[in-house]
């Protein structure tokens, strides 16, 4: 199936129904009284997340989304019914925009998020509803309203822990199929890579994480140059990105450090938060050099590159905040056992932070809540103790 990570439908919830005019019209009852009953809702059109949908392939061919409109009231104080709600499945991580204004609409980020995109009109009032001791035979009632309606834009951006960056043949796919059981396409000429891949490692029985890898970039690529660009936004959610670089190309008058700060210097142009992302250095391809030529050239691009030689000390606990290298060869599995251990290491640290970080913003708006109960009990009793005295000091001067 052809990845399709954007599309722009049109929703259109239905209309409410009429409420209906009538009076009791029955043998032996004059005067029966207005009767008329309320229009039903119209549908509404809600997105659900489905993890079981990969692509926004059927937004391409089906644009337009209707749900029912309501029936009119009748009389005998018959309501109309409802009109049927429809739902949209949408791959999690589908981001809903409005548009026209640009507004975030959903964002629906796990499985089974249902959320109303568009929502269907209310029902007119029959004339029941109008009855009162002056006018006795009302004979007005209240159209539905209109369902909302419109433009929405999806994009999609994958979930993953860890996002892949390089240049076309920097190794990302040989390196997510090397670490787990992704199997993207591996060829010897550039954009291999046409769509993104995501690869699940498993170290163990409770831990593991998600590696997403996209089409290579290439200098250029925020002016639309190459495929890479329309697939960073797949990476703006990861925690962590590795950059991938080639340290022995093939061609001779590559220079692999001026490519891998190309990559960065696109990434920055393209999204400064993205380019604010922890990263990491991965130096790829080791079997394609000598052994007794591997630490020198690593060393020499670590110095021309400006990139620290020192591995973070590990001593006292793993070390989040300093960016890390690692010399690995994707192909024949060397380094990579380390590289995954660490990106292990550093994820379990930051998710144990974020649920530190939700605890204690779930604990200070509890106590605000708490804080804003006691207020206005205090204020109660406030206003409870100033009745209260001037009861006491009304009852007082009447005595007098």
């Amino acid at each position: 199936m052809k990845f399709i990570d954007e599309a722009r439908i049109e929703v259109m919830a239905g209309k409410g129904g009429n409420g209906a005019a009538s009076f009791r019209r029955e043998k032996y009852v004059p005067f029966g009284g207005p009767d008329g009953g309320d229009g039903g809702k119209g549908g509404s059109v809600y997105a659900v997340a489905d993890e079981n949908v990969n692509t926004l392939v059927e937004y391409r061919f089906v644009k337009k989304y209707l749900a029912q409109d309501g029936e009119r009231g009748r009389g005998a104080d018959c309501y109309g019914k409802g009109g049927d709600d429809i739902e949209l499945h949408m791959p999690v991580g589908t981001v809903i925009t409005d548009h026209d204004t640009g507004e975030l609409v959903a964002d629906l980020t796990h499985h089974g998020q249902r959320v109303m995109i568009a929502r269907g009109g209310k029902g007119g009032l029959g004339n029941i509803h109008f009855k009162s001791s002056t006018n006795r035979a009302p004979r007005q009632s209240t159209p539905g309203e209109e369902g909302e309606q419109r433009t929405l834009k999806l994009e999609l951006k994958v979930l993953a822990d860890v996002g892949l960056l390089g240049m076309p043949n920097a190794g990302k796919s040989t390196f997510i199929r090397s670490v787990s059981a992704a199997r993207p396409k591996v060829a010897d000429y550039p954009f291999t890579t046409l769509h993104p891949n995501l690869g699940v490692v498993r170290m163990d029985d409770t831990s593991s994480f998600v590696i997403a890898d996209i089409p290579g970039l290439i200098e250029g690529a925020a002016e639309g140059a190459g495929l890479g660009h329309r697939f960073l936004k797949h990476l703006q959610r990861t925690g962590l990105l590795l950059h991938i670089v080639d340290v022995a190309p093939f061609d001779p008058d590559v220079d692999p450090v001026r490519e891998a700060r190309a990559i960065v210097a696109e990434l920055e142009k393209y999204d400064a938060e993205l380019h604010g992302k922890p990263r990491w250095l991965v130096l790829n391809k080791l079997d394609m050099l000598p052994a007794e030529e591997r630490d020198l050239t690593v060393s020499a691009f670590l110095e021309a590159y400006g990139w620290p030689k020192t591995q973070p000390d590990d001593s006292l606990g793993f070390d989040v905040d300093t960016p890390r290298v690692f010399a690995i060869s994707a192909l024949t599995h060397e380094g990579t056992r380390e590289l995954v251990r660490a990106i292990d290491n550093y994820l379990r640290i930051m998710r144990a932070r974020a649920r530190a970080a939700a605890e204690e913003a779930e604990r200070l708006a509890e106590e605000a809540r708490l804080a804003r109960k006691a207020a206005a009990r205090a204020r109660q009793e406030e206003i409870e103790a100033a009745k209260a005295a001037a009861a006491a000091a009304k009852a007082a001067g009447e005595d007098n």
